[in-house]
């Protein structure tokens, strides 16, 4: 059997030594042509190869260059360097894949993140995008762990489908007819859709929620984590055209349980990442530290990552309505002396990432939970509040706000009444014949249900302390940019 190799960080954390084992990796550095820095991948520390001088053929020596892959077998012994415990003691060493030193991207040496992005086939070598990627599989872990072990029934919701949940039109479409302009046309020079391969026209989902309301009018609680896909032309960075979802759907829940599983859900997987993953969020932290010292104190955070991450798991979430955070946002400092890009003059407004950072970072100093905004602003299968004042119709919706990254969990109660429901879709605009089945969860058997939706990207941004959110997944899709 070849595969018969130690990870390097078990090899790391074990007491024992003075025994034979063999490790596989990528070479980092190579000095004096006799000290290897080996990384596999599973930590971000490296162990040292000693290479005996004399005991290995020249031409072996050469091969071992940056971005090499080799398999090294010898004896694990104390180490009298500095900075590591243990080093291997070579006995073999055999060349698994050769990498042209000069042409190698990846030098030991510091790159910029930008620089990464252009090679990110390759970036998952360096410290940073091992570490990240590390917290990024830990986090993905433990959503399934945290709604698994609430008895969560966890639901694949369609990639090709025929409704727009969000109605804001902007979707990918999905079609196998010509795009050369000989495509069957109707009468009126539109698309005839029907000779389509679905027979209607179809695109890539923006949210698994209406799916998933199905499932919880059977299930009682289900969850979705999948792929999600807006056609939205957004060059900056906190967005992409290709991003995973996760959406909790939950059957007889209005929307204090709603935010109550939210909150829990957060702190639950912020923890799990913290325990498994400290070293790695360590290292992003000192990393995040060294950036943010070329930054004017008044862009600096007040806590360091470590300490942001605890501060949310330890602290309760701030509850707002929205009608109370523009009373605060309209009175403030900030907004009186125009510091704010959209100033808030009025009722009814949909807030921007900078009024949500001020109320988290600047005002309260802690997650915020802002519920009850205008209808207006939501979508049609958001549930109406009863009782409100005339011209605020209000809508029992919920976001999750947090330091650095603004909202990062949106939410509802959604409407169970189906006359409620009808006229809103018909007040947007949106056909109620192409969402029948929609409509039939309220004619048979309807229940108070709700469910939130959180795009895990923003998540993992938010847990490594990453400014760009390209830089938390793979291989990032957005404007202009599907390479890899």
């Amino acid at each position: 059997m070849f595969n018969k190799r130690m990870r390097i960080k078990e090899l790391l954390a074990s007491e024992s030594t003075n025994y034979e084992t063999t490790v596989m990796g990528w070479v980092r550095t190579f000095r004096n042509n006799q000290f290897i820095a080996l990384n596999d991948g599973s930590t971000n520390h490296n162990i040292q190869i000693v290479a005996a001088l004399g005991k290995f053929e020249e031409d072996l020596l050469k091969r071992i260059t940056t971005g090499a892959c080799i398999k090294a077998t010898g004896e694990v012994i104390p180490s009298l360097g500095k900075g590591q415990r243990v080093e291997l003691k070579a006995i073999s060493i055999e060349i698994l894949g050769d990498s042209d030193a000069e042409k190698f991207p990846l030098q030991p040496k510091k790159h910029s993140l930008e620089f990464l992005r252009e090679i990110a086939h390759l970036r998952f070598r360096t410290n940073t995008f091992g570490a990240i990627f590390r917290v990024r599989h830990t986090l993905a872990f433990a959503v399934h762990k945290f709604f698994n072990d609430k008895g969560f029934v966890y639901l694949h919701t369609p990639i090709i489908t025929a409704s727009d949940a969000e109605g804001a039109g902007e979707t990918f479409r999905v079609t196998t007819l010509p795009i050369d302009g000989s495509a069957p046309k109707n009468e009126d020079g539109s698309i005839n859709f029907k000779e389509d391969f679905f027979g209607r026209s179809t695109n890539l989902t923006v949210s698994g929620q209406l799916e998933g309301e199905l499932a919880a009018m059977a299930f009682s609680d289900i969850y979705t984590f999948g792929p999600t896909f807006r056609a939205e032309n957004s060059n900056t960075a906190r967005h992409l055209a290709e991003f995973w979802m996760i959406e909790p759907e939950m059957a007889f829940y209005d929307l204090e349980d709603n935010a109550n599983l939210a909150e829990a859900f957060i702190k639950f997987i912020i923890g799990y990442a913290l325990e498994h993953n400290k070293e790695d969020l360590e290292f992003l932290a000192q990393r995040l530290a060294e950036e943010e010292k070329a930054l004017p104190q008044d862009k600096r955070s007040e806590l360091g990552l470590m300490e942001k991450l605890d501060f949310v798991v330890n602290n309760d979430f701030e509850r707002v309505t929205y009608t109370e955070a523009i009373d605060i946002l309209r009175e403030s400092n900030h907004n009186k002396k125009k510091k704010f890009q959209y100033l808030i003059d009025k009722w009814g407004i949909d807030l921007q990432s900078e009024h949500e950072r001020y109320l988290v970072e600047k005002h309260f100093k802690k997650p915020v939970i802002l519920t009850n905004y205008p209808a207006e602003i939501k979508a049609f299968y958001m549930r109406q509040n009863d009782g409100c004042e005339p011209g605020r119709q209000t809508v029992a919706a919920m976001d999750i706000l947090a330091p650095g990254i603004g909202e990062i969990v949106g939410g509802s109660q959604r409407e169970e009444r189906l006359d409620k429901l009808e006229q809103r879709m018909k007040e947007m605009n949106i056909p109620t014949e192409d969402l029948w089945w929609y409509l039939d969860t309220r004619k048979f058997g309807a229940c108070p249900h709700a469910g939130f939706g959180l795009g895990f990207e923003r998540l993992v941004q938010f847990v490594t302390g990453m400014g760009n959110i390209r830089d938390v997944i793979p291989f990032p899709r957005y404007p202009k940019t599907a390479e890899f």
